[in-house]
């Protein structure tokens, strides 16, 4: 299939211009500064006036919830949702139903994804105490890295055994993706706050406090150093911990579209809709966040969707569950920041598309560029919607954002080449592509 993009703005690798792009045989055929593209014949022509366009978001952080809780939430419905936002590639984390913390279960996962997902896929090995010896047989070019929760988590995937930690530290061929809360402190923090079954909703920042987040991320830096190790803080939450971050290339963080977003003032007006793990914080907190993405302490902005069912999320800080699903309207989100003057969209493009790429090393996607794989994402600004509960595609039908006016819409999405979301139109029979490393 051969399709040209006419009359578009793009925006790509830190520069923005008038011109056109040509799909052929599901790569990047040609990008010219000429907005009519001269090639005679193509299957469908896309008239983007007024638009831009932007490498396909890759978003390095989701649980689809696939194999095992898929009640919530699978690959089909979640890669759904991906696409009708604008991102084209996923890693999944592994703490699904087996964790993917066997060969094993990863193997599964990528059949799965083989199968059902609408969009170009990956998944993350979780590390635990017990698994170290797996970690030096892990393919490089199959994986994006390995996730270590080192703070509370579900089963057996807390990993909290200096010996363990060191031991992955110093082996891991892959980069290290860290959660980093510590569970010492969260627990001493439960027990401070009252034994009762459950605790008001604006508790869980006391909770997951910034003293709990700092710790654990500076042991974690703290064995980056040590070792060398290629480490990325996950959705970095407190502007304590940006202090960590800046210095030494091979030590990396990430914020999450929630905690730009949203401040533990929003408690009162969502209560648990917005309770994840790390906590929503302080204004302060947020505004810090904000400041980092453009000045070089955060590299990557990501989702951490994490759908619940609706019933889950009833209760405090300790009954209802932790997590959100954002995955559908994260690239709207953070076009609705470039219009607020907190990034510039080249800035924005970095963090979404290429970093995501460069950090991870991931083979021919990220950028707009000739030979490339075509993962494009087509957005509008000035052209304002409200989003209502019947737009919503991941599997849970909620949204934290319900109600929220968006100026911006995802026009195009294409994956691979192929035209996946098309002006609210969504081709089902689209499938991804396993993505390739290094």
């Amino acid at each position: 299939m051969k399709i040209k993009i006419e009359n578009a703005t793009i925006v790509n690798e830190g520069r923005r211009h008038t011109g056109s792009v040509v799909i052929e045989n599901g790569h990047i055929a040609d990008i010219s500064d000429a907005p009519t593209a001269p090639h005679a014949h193509c299957d469908q022509t896309v008239d983007a006036t007024g638009c831009f366009v932007l490498p396909g978001i890759i978003d390095t952080h989701v649980h689809f919830r696939e194999p095992g809780l898929t009640a919530k939430a699978d690959i089909e419905s979640e890669s759904r949702a991906a696409a009708y936002g604008g991102v084209t590639s996923f890693f999944d984390m592994p703490n699904t139903v087996p964790q993917t913390t066997t060969l094993e279960a990863l193997d599964e996962k990528f059949t799965l994804a083989r199968q059902k997902s609408h969009i170009n896929y990956s998944f993350f090995f979780g590390a635990t105490n017990d698994n170290a010896d797996l970690v030096p047989q892990l393919d490089p070019h199959r994986l994006p890295g390995i996730k270590l929760f080192m703070g509370s988590s579900t089963g057996n995937m807390l990993v909290d055994r200096q010996e363990a930690l060191m031991q992955i530290f110093e082996q891991a061929p892959l980069p290290v993706v860290a959660h980093c809360e510590d569970t010492a402190i969260i627990n001493r923090n439960v027990q401070h706050a009252a034994a009762k079954p459950d605790l008001p909703i604006a508790l869980h920042q006391l909770i997951r406090s910034e003293e709990a987040c700092y710790a654990s991320s500076l042991l974690a830096v703290s064995l980056a150093k040590t070792f060398g190790t290629r480490l990325h803080v996950a959705h970095v939450s407190t502007a304590r911990e940006l202090e960590l971050f800046g210095e030494f290339s091979n030590i990396t963080a990430e914020a999450v579209v929630a905690h730009l977003l949203f401040t533990n003032r929003d408690y009162q007006r969502l209560g648990a809709l917005i309770k994840c793990n790390p906590s929503i914080k302080a204004p302060a907190d947020r505004d810090a966040l904000r400041q980092a993405l453009t000045d070089g302490r955060i590299t990557t902005v990501g989702t951490d969707h994490a759908p619940h069912l609706l019933s889950d999320k009833q209760g405090g800080a300790l009954k209802a569950t932790s997590g959100m699903p954002m995955i559908q309207f994260s690239l709207v989100s953070m076009l609705g920041l470039v219009d607020e003057g907190v990034l510039t969209l080249e800035r924005l493009v970095e963090l979404m598309c290429h970093n995501p790429a460069r950090l991870f090393e991931v083979r021919d996607r990220g950028f707009l560029r000739p030979g490339y794989k075509a993962d494009i994402t087509i957005v509008r600004p000035n052209a304002p919607w409200t989003l209502t509960e019947d737009l919503i595609q991941s599997k849970c039908h909620w949204s934290p954002l319900t109600g929220t006016q968006f100026n911006w819409r995802v026009e195009h999405t294409f994956c691979n080449g192929l035209p996946v979301y098309q002006q609210g139109r969504f081709n089902d029979t689209v499938r991804g592509e396993e993505i390739s490393f290094r």
